[in-house]
């Protein structure tokens, strides 16, 4: 009853916390931020210059007494007090206005997550404001943003594809029967275009140059039509700018190895399914979310390797935390999804 009475009068938040965009989602409405997971700190003073995503242009553009930092890594945190202070920021920057109230938080963190992992996630929460600290795993929260009847004997297959890992699960009433989680995904990806370019060009480029390119001419399968782009960097030889002009089919071979990464795991999960849920996928299909999911004809491979029809969530990026959010509305209903 106390707990009814607070959030009536709190303001009750959905997180998913990844390793390259935070996303916050209310009750009343819906997806309210979406911002990256960077934080930018005066090394000399100790103090926070920038959140989000002011402080990724600073990634690679700072003087020496300035640090822009990534605090989560492959989907857990790394640095504890940066985290904590990037969650408090994005909460203040959400909640405005005076709250008697804390906010009770439900956030979504990988399959694979430790214990020691998950008390970190709640103690930054609870010591950035949060009143009540709930965790749900991405694949599960992910099937939920998207509709997908996890309460049902049916097995429903999910790949997420964030920034740190790629979440692979098949879900049936209402528990995960089997996950894979990986450390490759978007932040693997934009590494692997980097090395490409110093080791065939002698080019060095940035993280956002390369998510750029990956954006842009990045594919895991032949696309239609060629597409080209001219990128700028930095000579490794002679230290002066240069830029090069690169294709897809470049730009494909170079995420080849991080994109069979992917595929592999799903190949595993669906060898380890059992029949009776095998045949459930086969019929539903398998829902690819994250945004790694926008990846140009990462749907199409996936389909050619396993045979199976591929549904990509209408706005991939979002799934997740929506799914999240729908656990706030109706407690009652989604009670045992949560994992502490």
């Amino acid at each position: 009853m106390l707990g009814k009475l607070l959030s009536m009068f709190g303001k009750d938040l959905a997180m998913d916390l990844g390793t390259a965009n935070t996303l916050l989602y209310t009750r009343k409405d819906g997806v309210v931020l979406n911002e990256p997971s960077v934080v930018a700190i005066d090394v000399e003073r100790n103090s926070v210059l920038a959140v989000g995503g002011e402080a990724k242009e600073f990634l690679g553009r700072t003087p020496q007494r300035i640090r822009a930092i990534r605090p989560m890594k492959d989907g857990v945190i790394a640095d504890f007090e940066v985290t904590k202070q990037m969650i408090a920021y994005f909460i203040k920057k959400v909640i405005t206005g005076f709250s008697l109230v804390k906010p009770s938080i439900v956030i979504c963190v990988p399959t694979g997550i430790t214990q020691v992992e998950k008390r970190a996630v709640i103690e930054s929460a609870q010591q950035a404001g949060a009143r009540d600290v709930k965790l749900v795993e991405e694949p599960m929260a992910a099937a939920i943003g998207a509709s997908r009847p996890i309460y049902e004997p049916v097995g429903t297959m999910v790949v997420d594809i964030g920034g740190g890992t790629t979440e692979v699960a098949i879900i049936s009433l209402s528990a995960i029967a089997y996950a894979e989680s990986v450390r490759v995904a978007g932040d693997a990806l934009d590494a692997a275009i980097q090395r490409y370019f110093q080791d065939e060009f002698q080019l060095l480029i940035g993280e956002n140059q390369a998510e750029k390119v990956k954006m842009t001419i990045g594919s895991a399968f032949p696309l239609p039509e060629p597409l080209v782009m001219t990128v700028p960097g930095k000579d490794i030889v002679s230290g002066t700018p240069a830029s090069v002009e690169v294709n897809d089919t470049e730009i494909r071979m170079a995420l080849s190895e991080s994109v069979k990464s992917i595929v592999y795991a799903v190949r595993k999960a669906l060898e380890k399914t059992p029949p009776e849920l095998a045949g459930d996928i086969a019929e539903s299909g398998l829902l690819l979310a994250g945004g790694g999911a926008l990846l140009q004809g990462f749907r199409d491979l996936i389909a050619q390797e396993t045979g199976l029809n591929v549904v990509v969530d209408e706005d991939p990026l979002t799934t997740v935390v929506r799914g999240a959010g729908r656990t706030l509305e109706d407690r009652a209903v989604f009670s045992d999804v949560y994992i502490n």
